[in-house]
């Protein structure tokens, strides 16, 4: 039994969403985090001290937080080539971009970006702000985009775990108001995706309970 605590909109749980389908796997989810709380109870703050989303108990194991890990475990657990190649040589590049793109890509936007794109209002925003965090992003997405011309995905030619960490943010990347620099590897890739019943379910969704408003 999985059971997962955590709203759609939320990126983060997203991943873990879409890790859980590449995976074929079945799950509960509870609504939990930004106006439906949950994630403030005695019961909750147990499992995740941090109060966030997401968080996820397995059968009888502890719970987990921090999607990176749960991922990572629900991979090793119930993963299989390609997506969790099982040599070890593998498996690191994967687990070495994964957490790449989580550092380097998904920090770097969701803060810096699509928090003050988003949930900020427009006379609040600091565009010289946004403009400098949108330069380092691009850095990033540069490595990206080279990485993708000489594959289908980031690391193989096939999907795997590293893919989640860096596709799941670019839904929102390319759905904002942003100026973006086309790169045209990156964005083959997307497009890839777009077509991808798991990607489609659970990163496409709307985030409009998150936008700023009076």
């Amino acid at each position: 039994m999985i059971k997962l605590w955590g709203r759609k909109s939320s990126s983060n749980v997203q991943a873990v969403l879409w890790c859980l389908h590449e995976l074929g796997l079945d799950y509960e989810r509870v609504d939990a985090g930004f106006s439906y709380g949950v994630i403030d109870t005695d019961a909750y703050l147990k499992m995740n001290p941090n109060g966030l989303v997401p968080t996820i108990q397995v059968d009888d194991n502890p719970p987990l937080f921090e999607s990176g890990a749960i991922m990572r475990f629900l991979s090793n657990r119930y993963g299989s080539t390609p997506f969790w190649p099982a040599d070890e040589v593998l498996r690191a590049q994967v687990d070495m971009w994964a957490e790449w793109s989580k550092i380097n890509v998904a920090l770097n936007f969701t803060g810096p970006l699509f928090w003050p794109l988003v949930r900020m209002k427009e006379s609040d925003r600091n565009l010289s702000n946004i403009a400098a965090a949108n330069k380092v992003l691009e850095k990033y997405l540069s490595i990206a985009n080279n990485r993708l011309a000489e594959s289908e995905f980031l690391v193989t030619n096939h999907l795997t775990l590293a893919d989640v960490q860096l596709g799941h943010v670019l839904y929102r990347y390319y759905d904002i108001d942003l100026q973006r620099t086309p790169f045209v590897h990156l964005r083959r890739y997307y497009d890839a995706l777009t077509n991808h019943e798991p990607y489609r379910s659970t990163v496409m969704v709307s985030y409009e309970e998150l936008r700023y408003s009076m």
